[in-house]
């Protein structure tokens, strides 16, 4: 690894090419300029509008992610000090949301609304759960790619709910696209969509080059194919789609000649971004069989892959060549992890005292909230079992993996009438826990179904927190590596860039070369006993939570 290092640290003297990533998150976008060894330059950020319309009901603005796109584009370079003429490649990638766009382009409302600026349905609405429903109830053959049942928050019960819900919109619409897919698209002019978004959220079959018609037709949109909705170029992530429009270059401060690559999942960007931490030359599939990519930010996800497929009940996939070309991705997710803690810390009755607390100590609540445990734990002269009485099931929008369940919910017990700073620490790391038992869930139920998973790949907004990484690899027994980038989202989606360049033959090439390993967390073993008690407790919570609804099935 310091032979990696030292490669590293001679030839970025010699660097001066450089690319640019565009990370479209739930709730802003971050630019990130790179060279092409990956060390970051520069970086801008700037919020994006977001709607919660309803219950369930979440909505963004195409354009205004775009614009936001723009003026991050152009401060990122200002920061880096970097020329628009220096830049060579550029990639995108984005959440897992649906746009809509109608037959000349332009936005197209998917709001009960009718606002048209509101043509995106996000991620993480659930509005289209009875749609999922009924898609499951077919008992399609392509379900067996999705770990058995299509969620929510995949794009085929979306659309279902706009043919259903918004039948004037749906005879309206011309384009139907992943968010990223819109990105690359208007920035090139080129209707190129992603393998990585088409086989994750559409139901493509990547490993024969096609969609499944039947599976349109039986759910009820066989027109989604009309007039190419939903697509028919779809390349593998990192492939190039082109330059840049002219128009475009001028906006963003670039050039005509940037080579624009096929964009990617941000999670799965972030897998990519800390896959080569650990190796020095391109892994052998034993070594990738022991690994997992945890990327937390306002969900979690977990990415594992392997030379064939592996069918596994509760966990997306298997895809094929969605993360790595020729490799079949397994995913597991939760579906409210960063949004959960901040909706804990909301609720717990001192959420301005904490917010003001941290600003006097020039923190953020987060490190506010862990100085706070480490006051409780020094004196009690205690570990993590000062939590014992603080029980979470954290299904507070649903489980993605392995339940695969968006209708269960949430317990907390062990609650008290105490609003002080130190019960609203407890619950907080109480909440901390209960996120990486669900990890933990998902790693044995991957490492069932014949991976042997002992070490985690983080990224994400986590690898942010201490307390966040030490209970993860307390929690799960597993070794936690924290890459030296910290923004591997950013950086897996500058190394897309680099690729489509030329300035590397393939993804898993860039992804060696261009990451590096930094902090390690090893799992403290003396607390072993407590979390297997604990996660006990959090297992039976789901058994009791099916055993509630049972008795008020009635009503």
């Amino acid at each position: 690894m310091e032979s990696k290092r030292f490669q590293h640290e001679e030839i970025i003297k010699k660097v001066k090419e450089y690319v640019i990533a565009v990370d479209v998150g739930t709730r802003s976008v971050r630019v990130g300029v790179f060279d092409t060894q990956g060390q970051m330059k520069g970086y801008s950020e700037k919020q994006i509008s977001i709607f919660f319309t309803g219950d369930n009901f979440v909505e963004q603005s195409s354009e205004n992610i775009w614009s936001a796109t723009s003026w991050s584009v152009q401060s990122a370079l200002k920061r880096a000090g970097v020329s628009g003429r220096e830049i060579v490649g550029l990639a995108f990638d984005a959440t897992c949301s649906l746009v809509a766009l109608d037959r000349h382009d332009e936005p197209l409302s998917v709001s009960p609304t009718g606002r048209p600026e509101r043509n995106v349905i996000v991620w993480m609405d659930h509005r289209a759960i009875d749609q999922a429903e009924k898609i499951n109830a077919t008992h399609h053959g392509i379900l067996k790619y999705l770990g058995g049942r299509i969620s929510p928050e995949q794009e085929p019960p979306k659309l279902l709910w706009l043919k259903e819900k918004l039948p004037a919109s749906w005879a309206k619409a011309g384009k139907f696209m992943d968010l990223v897919d819109f990105m690359t698209y208007r920035a090139t002019g080129a209707d190129v969509r992603s393998l990585c978004t088409t086989v994750c959220k559409w139901t493509y079959l990547g490993h024969e080059g096609r969609w499944d018609k039947t599976f349109f037709d039986r759910i009820g949109i066989p027109d989604v194919f009309l007039d190419n909705k939903i697509g028919v170029t779809i390349k593998a992530p990192g492939e190039s789609v082109g330059n840049l429009l002219p128009t475009v270059a001028t906006e963003l401060g670039l050039t005509k000649d940037v080579r624009v690559a096929v964009g990617i999942v941000d999670a799965h960007a972030g897998g990519i971004g800390v896959l080569g931490t650990e190796f020095n030359e391109i892994p052998q599939v034993e070594e990738l069989n022991r690994v997992v990519a945890l990327i937390g930010g306002t969900s979690s996800c977990h990415m594992a892959v392997s030379a064939e497929p592996r069918f596994i009940p509760g966990i997306w996939g298997p895809y094929f060549g969605a993360m790595i070309p020729g490799m079949w991705l397994n995913e597991g997710g939760q579906s409210a992890t960063g949004s959960l803690l901040d909706h804990i810390i909301n609720i717990s009755g001192v959420s301005r005292e904490i917010e003001h607390e941290a600003k006097v100590h020039s923190a953020n609540q987060y490190d506010f909230l862990n100085e706070t445990l480490m006051s409780i734990k020094a004196r009690k002269g205690a570990g993590p079992e000062i939590s014992k009485e603080i029980n979470i099931l954290p299904y507070f929008l649903g489980n993605r993996s392995p339940r695969a369940d968006p209708s269960l919910r949430g317990i907390i017990s062990g609650l008290t009438l105490s609003e002080t700073m130190e019960a609203a620490a407890l619950l907080y790391y109480s909440t901390i826990q209960a996120i990486a038992y669900g990890t933990r869930h998902i790693i044995q139920h991957l490492n069932a179904h014949g991976y042997r998973i002992n070490k985690i790949l983080a990224c994400g907004g986590g690898i942010k927190n201490p307390i966040w990484l030490q209970e993860h690899a307390d929690i799960t027994g597993c070794e936690i590596v924290v890459p030296r980038e910290s923004e591997a989202v950013l950086l897996g989606t500058a190394m897309l860039a680099a690729v489509a360049a030329g300035r590397y033959d393939s993804i898993i090439d860039a992804a060696v070369k261009m990451s590096y390993a930094g902090s390690r967390y090893y799992p403290n073993l003396t607390h072993r006993k407590y979390h297997d008690a604990k996660y006990a407790v959090f297992l039976k919570m789901y058994d009791d939570f099916l055993s509630y609804r049972r008795m008020m099935s009635d009503f």
